[in-house]
């Protein structure tokens, strides 16, 4: 057995970080879908783009040995970061905002990571529009520092060739693929190997309520993780046949339909994946589908699975049972599930106006 030297930090720390499960999910009558669940992966599926990107911004010199490493996050690539920064030698600072769970906190603070707080949400852009704005304060006050810029960094895609490379290996072709939406590193990380071995992949993407990503207005989101109030560059728009809104009951609903049906839990992101998947599942029992669930439950406990915390928000409500259909995404401002087929950049539609 080849001995892991201490100080080799690739083939060290590194290492773990990947090699998940795919789970059949059923959802009766012998219908279900198949889930890779990255909960079960050191630092949950955003570490792989972590790792990819900090990595390759040594090889190219834009990350200095030792130089601080500068990120905007709701929690979850902070934690990828943690672990890349430890390994490869940088100390970390995340600029988070004060929705961040107290377990999140708690968990940077036993990872000696920085944390700067942002206090207000920015009028227009919200929580993610204040924190980069905080993030670029810190970038010219800290001079060496890098930003991953995690929404306009390819590196962040090429982090997911691996997941692709294991997925390949665990099930056999399928028809469809679910995948939700933030940064849109790691759908496009996923369809660029898939579909080069399944050239007919369906691709669906989950957004939230609330999200600019597809074209829909930005609002105030509940769900954390999914969805944004900027338009990410990583997003491969000619990549996707759909789109799918969710918005927080639906998510609530499924998160918790999930975790009694087959004690397998996640956030936001995890939820929102598993309602369209299952959806299409149920749709269409002779297509293979495939989805992501992004993380666990351990950070939602006081949020998702709080019985008071989901019913001052008036998350109980009864959830729709079909997504509503509409013909493009600027047809009409969505307030829950809803459905598209058209799928164009809102950044090239506006160039074209």
């Amino acid at each position: 057995m080849q001995r892991i030297g201490l100080r080799d930090d690739h083939a060290g720390l590194l290492r773990v970080i990947g090699g998940t499960p795919v789970g059949w999910i059923p959802v009766g009558s012998g219908t279900g879908y198949w889930a890779k669940l990255e909960s079960a992966g050191i630092g949950g599926m955003k570490a792989r783009a972590a790792v990819a990107m900090l990595t390759a911004a040594r090889d190219r010199g834009e990350l200095a040995p030792g130089a601080p490493v500068i990120e905007s996050t709701s929690g979850t690539l902070g934690v990828g970061l943690a672990l890349a920064g430890r390994a490869l030698g940088h100390s970390v600072v995340l600029v988070v905002d004060r929705e961040l769970e107290p377990e999140m906190r708690a968990l940077f603070t036993a990872y000696q990571v920085s944390l700067d707080v942002v206090e207000h949400p920015h009028p227009e852009g919200g929580w993610q529009r204040a924190r980069l704005d905080r993030l670029a304060d810190l970038l010219a006050a800290t001079p060496g520092s890098y930003w991953p810029n995690q929404y306009n960094n390819p590196d962040n895609a090429h982090g997911y060739a691996a997941m692709a490379a294991e997925i390949l290996t665990q099930v056999e072709p399928m028809d469809v693929l679910v995948a939700s939406v933030g940064s849109g590193g790691h759908c496009a990380g996923l369809t660029r190997v898939l579909r080069s071995h399944w050239p007919g992949l369906r691709v669906v993407g989950v957004d939230s309520v609330g999200s600019r990503i597809f074209g829909q207005p930005a609002r105030d989101r509940v769900m954390r993780g999914l969805g944004s109030s900027i338009l990410p560059r990583n997003v491969a728009y000619a990549d996707y046949d759909e789109v799918h809104w969710v918005g927080p009951v639906e998510t609530v609903a499924s998160c918790r339909g999930l975790a009694a049906r087959t004690c397998l839990a996640g956030g936001w992101s995890t939820g929102a994946a598993a309602l369209v998947a299952e959806w299409i599942a149920r749709r269409e029992p002779d297509s293979r589908v495939l989805t992501v669930f992004p993380d666990g439950p351990h950070r939602y406990l006081r949020t998702i699975y709080s019985d008071e915390w989901c019913t001052e928000r008036g998350l109980f409500d009864t959830p729709v049972a079909e997504p509503l259909e509409i013909g493009t995404p600027g047809e009409r401002e969505v307030r829950g599930w809803a459905r598209c087929t058209v799928i164009s950049d809102p950044a090239q539609a506006a160039v074209s106006a």
